[in-house]
């Protein structure tokens, strides 16, 4: 068994409660966690899983959803990552949002989710 981590993707996203949110959009960053059952064998690709499947795959989510949650987000990734191959056993994702229409001084707002 072995992680492979994908960290800071950074993607433009329209999810969100306020209306602000979901009209001008945001930045998130995503890191992706994936603990993956396999042993590569001769240097060949398809003995272990492929991290390069994996940014399409958020990308195309966040994309093409316009939800109220970061969780809903997050849950939809982990749901699609882990159908991408069997010998994926646990998916971590990290999604933080960077300007909030929130006031307050802060950096961002992040959740965590793990299947």
């Amino acid at each position: 068994m072995y992680i492979i981590r994908m960290q800071n993707m950074q993607f433009h996203s329209h999810i969100g409660v306020m209306a602000e949110e979901k009209e001008v959009g945001q930045n998130l960053q995503v890191d992706l966690e994936t603990a993956v059952n396999a042993t590569p064998i001769d240097d060949h690709l398809d003995s272990t899983v492929s991290y390069g499947t994996f940014y399409p795959v958020v990308e195309k989510i966040i994309s093409e959803n316009r939800v109220n949650l970061i969780e809903t987000l997050a849950q939809k990734i982990i749901v699609a990552i882990k159908n991408l191959d069997s010998r994926i056993e646990t998916v971590t994702i990290r999604i933080r949002k960077l300007n909030l229409p929130v006031d307050g001084v802060f950096n961002n707002v992040e959740i965590e989710m793990k299947q």
